[in-house]
């Protein structure tokens, strides 16, 4: 009896794995998934290639640096025509100087006159070469993605401070992976891809946001999930349902520099 019931248990196995094996899996995209699966030795090459439509061909920047053909330059160092006051909608009013911009303690951040969601962005930036401060009052400023989610700024060369409040931070959600910051005064590179939160139409958070950077060439954010909009105290939360809105740069006080800033929308 019981060798008669393992026979029936195995060949019961055997007709699920048969089964399983000969189903299509009925939840991944088509372009992955044919609807006939094609017996072994008769798929061709063709099966699994698409030529249109045709991938976009754009122009790279000279230096890995420099902005490719698709995008918006936000700052070329000779003007602020892209920019206004955060609070006031006036125009703005930091110090441009030999190619870069630098802040002007008291005329509050500035944001971008268009709005973005997904998009690739590049900022370089310097703290002051002179040394005032310590920890977070240390050439402070931050990169703000949709005006709610900062990216840190600040000097953290031979400068401690708490982990997720240093440059390359999530300021107040995640730490940067590793601390690859050039000597006081020295230019800095922000590259950011960001995936912007999704809503659902009742207002409620339906994907979080993504953020990557890489900081000076290193990955120091991969796919960061945010926890909500950037505050300095209290626990961090989405706010009402968004679109497009405009990048933001922080005035803290300090005459942090900014130069070649552009941005790819996705």
């Amino acid at each position: 009896m019981k060798k008669k019931l393992k026979v029936a248990l195995a060949a019961l196995s055997l007709l699920s794995y048969q089964t399983i094996a000969q189903t299509p899996v009925v939840d991944t995209p088509a372009i992955y998934a044919p609807t006939v699966v094609p017996k072994p030795g008769e798929m061709k090459p063709e099966m699994t290639e698409f030529w249109e439509p045709a991938v976009k061909i754009i122009t790279p920047g000279k230096a890995i640096s420099d902005a490719p053909s698709d995008a918006i330059v936000l700052f070329d160092g000779t003007n602020l025509s892209e920019w206004l006051v955060d609070k006031t909608g006036a125009a703005a009013a930091w110090t441009i100087k030999d190619g870069y911009m630098e802040v002007k303690p008291g005329a509050g951040d500035i944001k971008t006159k268009r709005a973005f969601s997904d998009c690739q962005l590049h900022v370089e930036w310097a703290s002051p070469e002179k040394i005032v401060g310590v920890s977070q009052g240390r050439g402070n400023s931050g990169v703000f993605l949709q005006t709610f989610y900062e990216v840190q700024v600040l000097d953290n060369y031979n400068n401690r401070t708490y982990a997720n409040g240093q440059a390359g931070s999530l300021y107040k959600d995640t730490p940067p992976l590793v601390n690859p910051i050039r000597k006081t005064g020295e230019w800095n590179t922000y590259d950011i891809i960001f995936k912007a939160p999704r809503f659902k139409a009742d207002g409620r958070v339906d994907a979080p946001g993504e953020v990557t950077v890489l900081f000076n060439g290193v990955v120091v954010q991969a796919s960061t999930k945010l926890l909500g909009v950037t505050q300095y105290i209290g626990v961090h939360a989405y706010p009402a349902a968004h679109g497009d809105l405009p990048i933001k740069l922080q005035d803290h006080g300090n005459p942090v520099r900014f130069r070649n800033i552009w941005i790819r929308p996705m």
